[in-house]
């Protein structure tokens, strides 16, 4: 039985942001991986185009095309990137779901936008890899308008009414100290999602792009237990 596993970034972000994982990913077994760039979030550019319909089909061609190709898929989404995974569970079978930072909850789009920015602006001094991705974030941050955001939140309406229908085996993985997502969303999600089997993993320090987190080799492998599981 072979496998696929499809990422899917988050809102104003890209690959990079889940880019540890899939790296995790692809050190730790054969799988076919995924990460599909969503209309209008190419690097170096603000989110100037795309619409949550462009988004998700964009993830749905993804996810044929790699059904294809392997026996099982399982579906990673990243903050807005896990919307995306729940509305296509709802839609196909899939072996696992995994939801990074989900932003099931918001406040809204201006904040969302401006806790980034602080977010940032107070990390700015502190250590981080060689590809480091924040000032590509700040950039797209900084030339995303509005309008695009709006769609964002369209997203988050689209899916709400049916988390009691997602029934795939998953796994909630959240930050306590994500400013953006709510650390309260993952229990609301681990209450709501209709799956029998249902994970729900908190890391301590961990912010909203917590495949960037200080502990996330250790949550890495306990996901990775969940996904090889039957």
């Amino acid at each position: 039985m072979t496998t696929g596993v499809l990422i899917i970034h988050g809102f104003t972000g890209g690959p990079f942001e889940v880019a540890p994982f899939k790296r995790f990913l692809q050190n730790h077994t054969d799988w076919k991986v995924a990460v599909p760039v969503l209309p209008g979030h190419e690097m170096d550019r603000g989110v100037q185009r795309g619409t949550a319909k462009s988004w998700m089909m964009v993830a749905e061609l993804e996810l044929r095309r790699l059904q294809k190709e392997v026996d099982d898929v399982i579906v990673v989404g990243f903050s807005m990137g896990g919307l995306i995974a729940m509305y296509l569970a709802l839609r196909y079978p899939l072996k696992k779901l995994i939801l990074l930072s989900a932003a099931a909850k918001y406040i809204s789009p201006r904040i969302l936008l401006e806790d980034a920015r602080i977010m940032m602006r107070s990390l700015r001094h502190k250590d981080y890899p060689p590809d480091s991705f924040y000032h590509l974030y700040n950039y797209k941050l900084t030339n995303t308008p509005v309008r695009v955001a709006l769609e964002f939140l369209r997203v988050v309406r689209l899916v709400r009414p049916y988390h009691h229908q997602v029934k795939t085996p998953v796994c909630i993985v959240q930050g306590k100290q994500d400013g953006i997502v709510p650390a309260f969303t993952a229990d609301y999600l681990y209450e709501k999602l209709g799956s029998k089997e249902k994970h729900l993993i908190y890391s301590e320090h961990g912010k909203h792009h917590i495949c960037y987190s200080e502990d996330r080799h250790v949550w890495f492998a306990k996901v990775l237990k969940f996904m090889n599981e039957d």
